[in-house]
């Protein structure tokens, strides 16, 4: 915790910074000269997006627009730690669509004496592939909204790769709403189910996630702090975890996402934290 307050007093320190460097003194806030207007290009709206639960693309995603990820947690279980890398590249092919291709990573050590019989297997979890489709972008209302399709090939563990290959099957479409308050303020709701699908029993397991987040963008800067709220109801049981979070510019286009993680109601799990690195290589 001691790290995300050094992080968060830098953070507010090196917002007059930005605020200096700026030539144009009426404009609100810098990050508007990106979306400024552009005959050329469609309506965009800036939103401050979650960093945990990521989107596919910005909402609004403009043609040529691309992002790597990558990404570093640990959770603090009961009987294990468990601790996750990712890999994720996204880009927009066209005007309003953003696609994304994910490899998550996850490893586990005893804790407590715990034998390793009663650890998971290491494993990549899934290959992940997404779409994600801005159906509404009005500027005046500061209002974006998007509906996506992720799907997730499960794979066996480490121990078992290739026995079977492909295990299973997610399907998770989901809707995405997404409002600016004023010129700092943000609010967004990520929902939609996950449909699991395990090919050796053929049997089926639904779970619905509700997942919001409200942040506040420093001015003049891509910088902020904000929450997620990650809720999932499985079969009458509820899960919510708290993740406070903030992003960093370190240069003009390469940010780090810090997110912490409480789980308010979930019976195996402690705390966690998680580490997300943000490059947006240029494009025309």
């Amino acid at each position: 915790m001691k790290i995300i307050k050094y992080l968060m007093l830098i953070l507010i320190l090196a917002s007059p910074a930005y605020s200096i460097a700026q030539t144009n003194i009426t404009e609100k806030d810098s990050l508007f000269i990106v979306q400024k207007d552009d005959s050329k290009k469609p309506a965009k709206v800036l939103h401050a997006e979650p960093l945990y639960i990521d989107l596919i693309r910005d909402l609004g995603a403009r043609k040529g627009e691309k992002e790597w990820n990558l990404g570093l947690g640990l959770t603090d279980n009961l009987s294990f730690d468990s601790y996750e890398a990712l890999i994720e590249y996204e880009w927009a092919p066209m005007d309003r669509l953003g696609l994304e291709v994910e490899l998550p990573f996850t490893f586990y050590t005893p804790i407590n004496g715990t034998a390793k019989a009663l650890v998971p297997s290491n494993q990549l979890n899934s290959i992940k592939v997404a779409a994600q489709w801005s159906f509404f972008v009005n500027e005046r209302a500061k209002t974006s909204m998007a509906l996506g399709y992720i799907n997730e090939f499960e794979l066996s563990d480490f121990k078992n790769f290739g026995d079977p290959f492909i295990k299973g099957n997610v399907y998770n479409p989901f809707l995405v709403v997404a409002k600016r308050w004023g010129d700092n303020f943000h609010s967004l709701v990520y929902t939609g189910p996950m449909i699991e699908q395990n090919f050796i029993t053929d049997k089926f397991h639904t779970t619905y996630d509700v997942n919001t987040s409200f942040h506040y963008m420093i001015p003049n800067t891509r910088n902020f702090i904000g929450i997620e709220f990650n809720k999932t109801f499985d079969d009458g049981d509820f899960d919510m975890t708290m993740r406070p979070q903030m992003r960093v510019s370190i240069v003009d286009n390469l940010m780090i996402g810090i997110v912490g993680g409480i789980p308010v109601s979930r019976e195996n799990e402690r705390l966690s934290s998680f580490l997300r690195l943000i490059w947006e290589p240029k494009h025309k």
